[in-house]
């Protein structure tokens, strides 16, 4: 088996990469990234030490793309994963020209080879506008929906596949959406296995922690170095709820998806931690107290005037719900937040000047 996997030098590119090699042996991984993401050229030789085909090159090139060995399966981790870009001062049209012409890319191949296709997407697909209008309570120390609460495609545990996907969902979304749609016409046009896992906030040692993408290493690196930090939005409390995942979880039910050649299992699922996993910027800053020593998450007046938030796309909660995956496939995510949050904080020890290294 021969898996063609893109954007491998990122983080969930790489870790998963690892853990295919751990999980089975005989694989043959072709990677490709274009190093766009500081930090990532720090995975690049370890991986092919680990005996990966890595070419330096990007999903936009389809003269590259086209001059590729033949391969069996195309992972896709390849995108510019900031819900802030387009909006942030990046180019818009270069969003678009990666998240989703870069896929058409990828789907050209898999036409070309009959190979199978995974595309790693994201809960940002889902509505901000239906997110925001979920009946929030406030707790202590978290946003959080009533117990006995549900509607369609939610409840207390999350949400989940049936959710609203109606604009807005932001740029970034929007064009993992696009991806999805594309992702099943091609398969169902040319007959091709399709699988979309959509991810929660995936989190975990080496992940190249910022504000608006990987907030739980952001924090904990930014909270042990002593760099000011603050709750943006929404009352200014730190009351916002993620989920987390580590992408090594992700690798066993990858490979069911690659073996399985069937019609009858759903090709969209939600791969999260679940409220189980979930945590609030609040109690993040209670755990880095805790574990790491005092510190003072600012907040600022000026973003907080109101339950409300002032940034593009903020939402106050958003937990995926991992149902479907585990009576589909029997996917639980074992690694429990915990665990996850202790992985960071080992590498924010050992690499002290970790955010230097991967900011901008």
């Amino acid at each position: 088996m021969k898996i063609l996997l893109t954007g491998i030098c990122g983080f969930a590119g790489s870790v998963i990469t690892r853990t295919l090699l751990e999980h089975r042996s005989g694989l043959q991984i072709l990677g490709l990234d274009n190093l766009s993401r500081r930090g990532s050229e720090t995975n690049l030789e370890t991986l092919r030490a680990a005996g990966c085909d890595i070419r330096v090159g990007d999903v936009r090139d389809r003269t590259l793309l086209e001059s590729l060995p033949e391969c069996n399966w195309i992972i896709d981790c390849a995108a510019n994963p900031s819900v802030l870009a387009g909006v942030d001062g990046s180019s818009s049209r270069d969003l678009v020209d990666q998240n989703l012409y870069g896929t058409v890319n990828l789907l050209e191949l898999c036409k070309a080879w009959n190979a199978g296709f995974t595309l790693l997407s994201t809960s940002r697909v889902y509505s901000i506008a239906a997110l925001a209008g979920l009946p929030m309570e406030k707790t202590p120390t978290r946003f959080e929906l009533a117990s006995t609460a549900s509607g369609p495609g939610w409840s207390r545990g999350g949400i989940t596949e049936q959710f609203s996907t109606a604009p807005p969902v932001s740029l970034y979304g929007s064009t993992k959406l696009c991806s999805e749609w594309l992702a099943l016409e091609y398969g169902d046009a040319y007959g091709f296995p399709v699988r979309i896992n959509r991810c929660g906030v995936l989190a975990g040692a080496g992940q190249f922690g910022k504000a608006d993408q990987g907030i739980f290493s952001f924090w904990i690196h930014s909270w042990r170095a002593g760099r000011p930090l603050k709750y943006f939005g929404f009352g200014g409390s730190g009351l916002q709820v993620r989920d987390c995942l580590h992408p090594g979880d992700v690798v066993p039910l990858l490979l069911q998806q690659i073996d399985f050649r069937g019609t009858e299992k759903p090709r969209i699922i939600n791969l999260a931690g679940g409220h189980e996993n979930s945590m609030s910027l609040r109690e993040l800053s209670a755990w880095c107290a805790e574990k790491i020593g005092p510190a003072l998450a600012i907040n600022d007046p000026a973003q907080n005037s109101s339950n409300q938030s002032s940034r593009p796309f903020d939402i106050p909660w958003a937990i995926l719900d991992p149902s479907l995956a585990r009576e589909a496939w029997g996917w639980k995510p074992p690694t429990a937040l915990p665990h996850i949050l202790e992985e960071i904080l080992a590498h924010a020890k050992s690499h002290p000047a970790w955010l230097d290294l991967v900011a901008g």
